[in-house]
């Protein structure tokens, strides 16, 4: 059979949707054609799919006209995450693999030149897309990326380590390989049904029964965690508000298994994303040089920002007056609404941004107005400028039912 189609998936911000890659084999002059709207990483995978396919022993088509289709044709693709399924497409298309096996199975997975497959992003966004369609099928990625796919409940989930572990599974019956032996053989486990990990301990978070003195302040944060505030601390350099703030989060209540779901999406979008975190809540603290974009999401493909990385999770603003208006301005609608809508001219990606704000602050530019430690300074048109430049409306809608730690810092 000289034409074959294998299922896989695209993302475009949190969602992923179905691509079907169709492998045509025909006479002519030898040619690689991929065409879909491939980004340049995918275009590339035809120098990956042919080096991998005959490292593996298998046989490659080089007297054939190959055209690969990524359908639909309107829709983006980005990443090597269709190197796996174009080499099931055209081992299916030259009749080496059984085209009609591949059915109710997607694929993803980056090849390497030998055959090895690579851990591709968004495994957990691919699962969920399946889990919330109620799609039944067999979702088969690289073992590293099926760990995390494989958290999303009632999923069929298949890792494997090689592309031979994978065409093993497709063979026709009763036949052997079609060239001499493969010169990578596979591992004796590198296929494998991937089943979620059993719940461990709970997640460790930094204690805030570590810090010692600052009662005022400790008891704050505990109102602002029990009412959902955001909190600016303003303090001398030293007094320990980004202490405070790294122990915020084991403040806050245990997840629930779709919150962790949604977090761990997106930071399996950024590739962030560590099974070691599983249940536990970010806390995202960009530099004070961050652009509007870094916070927000941007770029092409649209990728989600620090606002999103702190999704049910915290974001901690150290150096509060440093971040450039712009990016301060850009944060007022996700905070009211909880998401952050990219578009761009030629996509529209739309991802979530439910976070609780903590901003720290000096309450000059030398730090210590009001210390008993070190006298101030500053005029008083530098302090007003601090407590002004950033801080003003719209912000003061922002820290209105903020709690203001000045002095509380210091006890």
């Amino acid at each position: 059979m000289s034409l074959s189609l294998v299922q896989s998936r695209a993302l475009l911000g949190l969602e992923a949707a179905s691509v079907t890659v169709e492998v045509h084999l025909a006479n002519g002059l030898p040619s690689f054609t991929l065409v879909g709207l491939a980004e340049t990483e995918v275009k590339e995978a035809r120098e990956r799919v042919r080096s991998a396919i005959q490292n593996a022993g298998l046989e490659f088509p080089n007297n054939k006209r190959i055209t690969v289709n990524l359908a639909p044709a309107d829709l983006p693709k980005d990443s090597g995450r269709f190197d796996l399924p174009i080499a099931l497409g055209i081992l299916a298309a030259s009749g080496q693999i059984q085209a009609a096996g591949l059915a109710g199975h997607e694929f993803a997975g980056e090849l390497s030149l030998s055959g090895e497959l690579r851990p591709v992003r968004g495994a957990l966004a691919m699962a969920l897309a399946l889990h919330t369609r109620g799609i039944a099928t067999r979702l088969v990625l690289p073992t590293e990326s099926a760990k995390e796919a494989a958290l999303v409940p009632g999923g069929e989930v298949y890792g494997a380590r090689h592309l031979l572990d994978v065409v093993q599974r497709f063979m026709p019956e009763g036949a052997a390989a079609q060239s001499s032996e493969p010169a990578v053989p596979p591992s004796a486990d590198g296929w494998a049904r991937i089943h979620a990990a059993a719940a461990g301990a709970a997640p460790l978070y930094a204690d805030l029964a570590d810090v010692k003195g600052h009662a005022s302040a400790k008891r704050a944060l505990e109102i602002a965690a029990a009412g959902g505030h955001s909190l600016l601390m303003v303090g001398e350099p030293g007094s320990g508000k980004s202490m405070l703030a790294q122990r915020f989060a084991g403040l806050l209540p245990p997840m629930s298994i779709d919150e962790a779901l949604e977090t761990a999406a997106v930071a399996s979008l950024g590739g962030s994303f560590s099974t070691e975190r599983w249940m536990s809540r970010p806390t995202s603290a960009p530099h004070h040089t961050s652009s509007a974009v870094a916070l927000v999401g941007g770029g092409s493909p649209p990728r989600p920002g620090e606002i999103s990385q702190a999704h049910h999770g915290v974001l901690f603003l150290d150096e509060f007056p440093e971040f450039a208006r712009s990016a301060l301005e850009a944060l007022r609608e996700p905070l009211e609404t909880g998401t952050i809508t990219i578009a761009r001219a030629a996509r529209r990606a739309e991802f979530p941004a439910r976070f609780q704000l903590i901003a720290a602050m000096n309450p000059c530019p030398c730090g210590y107005q009001g210390s008993a430690l070190k006298a101030c300074r500053c005029t008083p048109d530098q302090v007003k400028s601090v407590r002004d430049r950033r801080i003003q409306h719209p912000w003061i809608s922002l820290v209105r039912h903020a709690l203001h730690l000045d002095s509380a810092l210091h006890r």
